[in-house]
């Protein structure tokens, strides 16, 4: 495989961010996927979340599997730990990362086809376990790598770039996750930033298992009429519940204003952010009341974006399992090994 690196000049008055790093300081090599796939626009809005996060790279492991999706990692965080796995894999690894070091931020980034067929399983337990981290999915409906054919994702009843139709009930990977337990929900599309990059960057914030289901048309198989994963389709059925923005705990800024009204809200940094009320009735904070949103919003044949879910109380698989506070990987022998006593005292246990 070749990777196409970037150049390293840069214009010498770009931007910096709290640590002194620019928005080039975030990205990685030069994209090989085709011209125009939402998935770069993934990488894109990740670069910029981690920007305006102000996280160092190297505090940052990202992982992933096999297919397109997983190849996006090599397009950003290039000073980042890195981690490609098997196909389907790559949820056991972040796992087992994530127990060895529980002092990195941990971002897997999976396909469609790499998380809801065979790696349904690993997906699953991944979710339901807790593990402190960021699983973004990249959903085009189609295996890209493999010439289009539809993957698990794709809605029942859209159209092949050849016309071919597909009669098999869909997974909704956003659906499953609430049901397994995971503590942020949320569903994005490539081609809106302005939603995406905010949730991205509370997902990274969040502490437990943080998923998103991220919309991104493949523009080879899967971006023409009849597909319901289309730039166009998604586009007209986007259902945004609501638009969001992150901010780092400081003073709070307190503003009232009614549903369907526009206001512009000074930050902290001088910045100005507008928001507008959208959907008064949606609590993102009810489990139960998003997977029927989500299920009431699919029979129009709508596409619900935005802050699904979330529990502003959430734990993660270290509080579980109860582990030290110290990354294992820090502890010596003496504090791995209990002795023979201790193994003694944990057999009687178990008998």
């Amino acid at each position: 495989m070749t990777y196409l690196a970037k150049p390293r000049f840069h214009h010498p008055k770009l931007p910096t961010n709290a640590l002194g790093y620019t928005r080039r300081d975030y990205e990685g090599t030069v994209s090989t996927l085709c011209a125009g796939c939402g998935h770069d626009s993934i990488s894109a809005a990740i670069i910029q979340a981690c920007f305006e996060l102000d996280l160092p790279p190297h505090r940052i492991a990202k992982l992933s599997g096999i297919g397109c999706s997983s190849k996006t990692p090599t397009y950003f965080l290039g000073a980042s730990h890195g981690f490609n796995s098997v196909h389907g894999r790559m949820p056991s690894v972040l796992t087992g990362a994530n127990l060895a070091n529980r002092d990195l931020i941990y971002l897997g980034v999976s396909g469609d086809g790499d998380s809801a067929s065979i790696g349904l399983g690993q997906f699953a337990h991944s979710i339901r376990r807790g593990v402190n981290m960021l699983y973004i999915v990249e959903n085009n409906g189609v295996y890209g790598l493999t010439k289009g054919q539809f993957s698990a994702t794709a809605d029942k009843g859209s159209l092949s770039k050849r016309g071919a139709a597909n009669h098999d009930e869909p997974i909704d990977l956003a659906a499953m996750a609430l049901l397994l337990g995971a503590s942020y929900v949320a569903r994005g599309f490539s081609g809106d930033k302005e939603q995406l990059v905010p949730l991205i960057k509370a997902g990274l914030r969040h502490k437990g298992a943080a998923f998103i289901d991220c919309i991104s048309p493949c523009v080879a198989f899967n971006n023409h009429p009849g597909s319901t994963k289309s730039f166009d389709f998604v586009r007209e059925h986007n259902d945004a519940v609501n638009r969001l923005d992150v901010m780092i705990p400081r003073e709070p800024i307190q503003a009232e204003y009614a549903p369907g009204e526009t206001i512009a809200v000074t930050q902290h940094d001088g910045t100005v952010l507008r928001l507008k009320k959208l959907d008064a009735d949606y609590d993102p904070r009810d489990r139960a009341a998003a997977i029927s949103y989500l299920q009431r919003h699919e029979a129009a044949g709508q596409v619900v974006t935005g802050l699904l879910y979330v529990d502003p109380e959430s734990a993660d698989l270290h509080d579980a399992l109860a582990t030290v506070a110290r990354p294992l990987n820090t502890l010596d022998d003496g504090e791995l090994v209990p002795g023979a006593k201790a193994l003694e005292k944990l057999n009687a246990s178990l008998r």
